[in-house]
């Protein structure tokens, strides 16, 4: 009989061999069922669409959603907001995700800060609150070029929203490097994301037949498992439905709730309906009025919506702020640029209040959860500053010595062209055009939107907010469009200030840059001031009686627009981004600067319009 020989090596593999045995053996005594973490418990099928009801798993589920962008509400606030909702009986949160800002540059992605798409999601599923997230790539959402970047109208060519290969291949490598993020946050993979949207009312656009089936692919390619839907108002419905995409609505009134479920009964047959976006409000306009909507008007129509055996997410909840540049603008008939505040006399104001909505929606939805709510966190104080009075000042013209070089160029550069930001153009702020001409006459020529000339030729543009809505989304490129001409002949030999006012910008203007505020000011011009503050800062709002137009920065945060025409009077000021001490307060004024900057406890919106 032989004899059984193991080396060294092969008596270890043995052992650990039998080491696994036994393990196996220990653990199926086990239950094994309780070493699973308990978020990951359970989840296999995730949210779908069984008959007229969604199902979470084995039980119905109703969407009770509201929509908050995070990159309108300062990060220090996302959690009191988002507690704000899950103490309104809501479930769900929904956000867009804005292209433009997260992708600046092309190639050069930022999720930082007030960005941190994953933080904000995160923070949503601590707080007990599904997201259902919407990515685009084109979001409306009243932000400049509906979240597109301004460095794709770069291509003369570009045709936005379609499989048009310029436009394709830089959504292919975004969605390359946000899915990435977003993929571990789906239900399925543990996180709260129960369902995505496919791009963003196509059906009123619907330039390309093939460009819905490529977005859904992109998504699903790239590892998106959860719900897909589309989201679509009344003039888009009828062409915005897919196949193996649950089609929502968005609308305002009761009478559109039964023409669009209607429509969808007689196309999808017996699905769940959700409104994806009942409007709470609406979104204002300089030169126009602050539109509203009756509490008691908004309470009927949700009962309805809910009596009609729908889901539903409140846009918006909370609006929040457009802060810098970020605001969009219509152009049917005429062009009309959003106001900075995003108030949209949403459930919750611009700054975070409670409203009579929220306090009739909380009844009405604490009447449908079965188990008390949440109690409702306390209000953020508010405070009044003393007025400031700036006390030195710079002329712009003045301070082109201390910026960057200009681009020196034989014919007017649009913004999306200049060759500055490695490349990628300039996106926001004011462009100005300087050259010399030999005689006065008659100027002509095309400016987008907003220009001024002074004697030496200057022409300061200002982007007030490209169009995010409707068919001329790729006709928004800004500045100096083509030749300007004097006396029918074409100026040429153009210096291009790019005046897009970052944080960088103002770095140039040291403080030996700055003189004493003379007796009539040359405009435009900025203005600087002190804001001290002695005790823990308090959110505000700047009050600019006396002043025309133009842009305030405080601590290098850009708050956005004023403008005297209204409707909005006052911007709000985050106490999170004030210090105890000595705080900057650095005003562009375009034409004509008041006395003093002053602070009030509460907005003012102007002159009201209750919306049909």
């Amino acid at each position: 009989m032989g004899k059984w020989c193991f080396g060294r090596k092969s008596g270890r593999t043995l052992g650990l061999l039998m080491l696994v045995i036994l393990s196996f053996l220990v653990f199926r005594r086990l239950d094994w069922y309780s070493l699973i973490p308990a978020w990951l418990r359970h989840r296999q099928s995730g949210l779908q669409a069984n008959g007229q009801y969604f199902m979470l798993e084995d039980s119905t589920f109703w969407i009770f959603g509201g929509s908050m962008h995070y990159f309108r509400v300062p990060k220090e606030y996302w959690r009191d907001r988002l507690l704000k909702m899950k103490a309104c009986g809501l479930n769900t949160l929904t956000t867009y995700v804005p292209w433009n800002l997260h992708e600046p540059e092309r190639g050069k992605f930022d999720f930082s800060g007030n960005l941190d798409l994953e933080a904000f999601v995160l923070m949503a599923a601590e707080i007990g609150l599904w997201v259902i997230l919407r990515p685009g790539p084109y979001i409306c959402s009243e932000i400049d070029l509906g979240g597109l970047p301004s460095w794709l109208l770069q291509d003369s060519g570009m045709r936005l929203r379609t499989t048009y290969k310029g436009f394709t291949e830089a959504v292919d490598l975004y969605f390359d490097h946000l899915m990435s993020r977003v993929v571990p946050l789906q239900y399925k993979h543990g996180g709260p994301i129960i369902a995505v949207q496919v791009e963003n009312e196509y059906g009123s656009y619907n330039r390309d037949p093939a460009y819905m089936p490529y977005i859904k692919k992109a998504l699903e390619d790239r590892g998106i498992v959860e719900l897909l839907l589309t989201s679509d108002n009344k003039d888009g419905l009828q062409k915005g439905v897919m196949d193996g995409v649950l089609a929502t609505i968005n609308l305002q009134s009761q009478h559109e709730l039964q023409l669009l479920t209607n429509f969808l009964l007689s196309v999808q047959r017996v699905q769940p309906k959700m409104v994806m976006e009942y409007w709470t409000g609406w979104f204002d306009s300089w030169g126009g009025p602050h539109n509203i909507l009756d509490s008691s008007e908004v309470l009927k129509t949700v009962s309805a919506i809910l009596d009609a055996g729908s889901s539903i997410n409140l846009y918006m909840f909370h609006g929040g702020t457009n802060f810098g540049f970020i605001n969009g603008a219509m152009h049917f008939h005429e062009y009309k640029s959003d106001v900075t505040s995003y108030d949209y006399d949403a459930v919750l104001t611009e700054a975070g209040d409670y409203t009579a909505k929220y306090f009739k929606l909380r009844g009405f939805f604490g009447s449908l959860s079965g188990v008390p709510l949440p109690p409702q966190p306390d209000l953020f104080p508010k405070t009044a500053y003393e007025p400031l009075r700036p006390n030195l000042y710079l002329s712009l013209w003045d301070a082109l010595q201390y910026m960057e070089e200009p681009v020196n160029s034989e014919k007017p550069v649009n913004m999306e062209n200049l060759p500055i930001n490695n490349g990628n153009g300039q996106s926001f702020g004011y462009t100005l055009y300087e050259t010399t001409i030999a005689s006065s006459g008659i100027l002509s020529g095309l400016v987008r939107d907003r220009g001024q000339g002074y004697t030496r030729l200057r022409i300061l543009v200002e982007n007030r907010g490209r169009v995010n809505y409707g068919d001329n989304i790729d006709d928004q490129r800004k500045g100096l469009i083509g030749n300007i001409y004097l006396n029918d002949s074409p100026l040429k030999k153009f210096r291009i200030y790019s005046l897009d006012m970052k944080k960088s910008f103002f770095q140039r203007f040291g403080v030996d840059k700055w003189s004493p505020i003379p007796e009539v000011p040359t405009f435009p011009a900025f203005f600087l001031g002190a804001l001290s503050i002695s005790l823990s800062p308090f959110d505000t709002f700047m009050k600019l009686e006396g002043w025309e137009k133009g842009v305030v920065f405080v601590n290098g945060q850009n708050l956005g627009r004023y403008w005297n025409i209204g409707p909005q009077e006052t911007l709000y000021l985050p106490g999170a981004w004030l210090d105890q001490g000595i705080n900057q307060v650095i005003v562009f004024e375009e034409k004509m600067a008041g006395p003093v900057i002053q602070f009030t406890e509460t907005p003012h919106l102007g002159r009201s319009q209750y919306l049909d």
